[in-house]
């Protein structure tokens, strides 16, 4: 019986996972250019890198890039 609500709940945390990700926006910077810019999806390559961590809105990621130190090009 217990071995079913792990189960249960294995089953459930991969269909709650993808969703709980959903509607997440990143402020990446390109190694190569050395710009930043905000992206709806995780990184995965390796030319580009994130820059703290996940916002919930666009308009908070680009104003985390504004202030990010690293994303200063002046």
């Amino acid at each position: 019986m217990k071995i079913r609500y792990a189960l249960c709940g294995i089953v459930l945390a991969a269909f709650v996972t993808p969703a709980l990700a959903a509607g997440k926006f990143y402020v990446v910077r390109d190694t190569t250019s050395k710009e930043c810019s905000v992206v709806e999806q995780k990184p995965t390559e390796a030319t580009m890198k994130m820059v703290g961590l996940a916002h919930k809105t666009q308009a908070k990621a680009e104003k985390a890039m504004k202030v990010a130190k690293i994303c200063d090009t002046k």
